[in-house]
């Protein structure tokens, strides 16, 4: 746990529980609130932001693409590369637990008038041929493949890294079937520290990527859209189009560009901390998967509570968790939980299965 930043601040959520709801819960360091107030600032709907500027030149080059565009969040990134790559009336293929299809309430129809199909929920675990097999070419009256997404990390799938070369795969089978290939990187960072693959190595794979900068990276806020130049321009548009464009934005990229500098490698403290609380719950029979990064799912089938239970005993002394389901629960280590906070979480945690 942190102590509150000032005395302005009051005592909010984070100061009264270990909070391992999610890594969307930071709040910015001093070196980052230094750093957004001291931001040179412009209109970015006039493109006239140097602060925006220089965050989207720079996470552009980190992927190795032409541009990039900043956007509010990683839902907006996704809808916008997704329009990019898929016209209206055109299909989508993802698996099933899919941040696109499963967190967006329906954008991409909604929005897009994208038809999405998707194969059975496996998290990071993907078959490449099961995914050849599912892409529909054009003719007969069924509705074409035009793109497929993945997820790096997964959600849903415990923070899974699907392996470089399964992507390599993909990116093969996109190429075969000239159809675009998407990558939701909203953990992409997480994966480029478990694995060591440099960003530019996954950027290669994708023809878009969205990545966010307030999912372990600690900014509060956004999210950005990359690419090549012509669909980045596109992309501006359909920003707009969905209330996006925002004016002296470069308060928030300052955010973003301290987060790129001090927070991408300690992503490994997370996995750390993960991996303790994955090892302290182990003999209780309830991870759903192996922990690789910094989400910790939680399988309750065979615990004597359900999920609604468990978060319920937790809160009561003082540690917060998410429900994902009737028997799903899962943890997340972050910036704003240090070795005491995951101490206090392991012995909370441990008393509260042990029934």
């Amino acid at each position: 746990m942190r102590a509150p930043q000032s005395a302005a601040e009051g005592t909010t959520v984070a100061d009264q529980f270990v909070d391992l709801r999610s890594d969307t819960v930071t709040r910015p360091t001093s070196g980052m609130r230094e750093a957004m107030a001291g931001a040179d600032v412009g209109d970015d709907v006039y493109g006239e932001d140097p602060t925006v500027n220089a965050l989207e030149a720079e996470v552009a080059a980190l992927f190795g693409h032409e541009a990039a565009l900043f956007a509010p969040s990683g839902s907006m990134a996704n809808q916008i590369a997704l329009q990019l790559v898929v016209p209206p009336g055109n299909e989508l293929l993802c698996d099933a637990d899919a941040h696109v299809v499963t967190y967006e309430i329906g954008a991409a129809a909604a929005y897009g008038g994208i038809s999405s199909r998707t194969w059975p929920a496996v998290g990071a675990d993907v078959d490449p041929d099961a995914v050849a097999a599912m892409v529909r070419p054009d003719g007969y009256w069924a509705v074409p493949t035009r793109a497929i997404a993945v997820e790096q990390t997964h959600n849903r799938g415990g923070g899974g890294v699907i392996p470089l070369g399964i992507l390599r795969e993909l990116r093969r089978i996109a190429d075969d079937a000239q159809v675009a290939l998407h990558c939701d990187g909203a953990r992409i960072w997480h994966a480029h520290v478990a694995d060591g693959v440099p960003l530019a190595d996954y950027g290669a794979l994708f023809d878009t990527l969205s990545v966010c900068l307030s999912k372990g990276l600690g900014a509060p806020v956004g999210s950005l859209v990359v690419g090549s130049a012509d669909k980045i321009e596109r992309a501006r548009f359909v920003r707009k189009r969905m209330g996006g464009g925002m004016r002296q934005a470069g308060i928030l990229a300052a955010a973003g560009r301290y987060a790129l500098a001090h927070h991408v490698d300690r992503l490994a403290d997370d996995h750390a901390k993960a991996a303790r609380l994955a090892e302290a719950i182990a003999p209780f029979g309830v991870l759903a998967t192996t922990v690789r990064t910094n989400l910790v799912p939680l399988d309750l089938t065979k615990a004597p509570m359900d999920a609604h239970a468990l978060a319920a005993a937790a809160r009561a002394e003082g540690v917060l968790l998410s429900v994902l389901g009737p028997r799903t629960a899962r943890l997340v280590t972050h910036l704003d939980v240090d070795d005491a906070g995951i101490d206090r979480a392991v012995d909370v945690l441990t008393r509260v299965l042990r029934g």
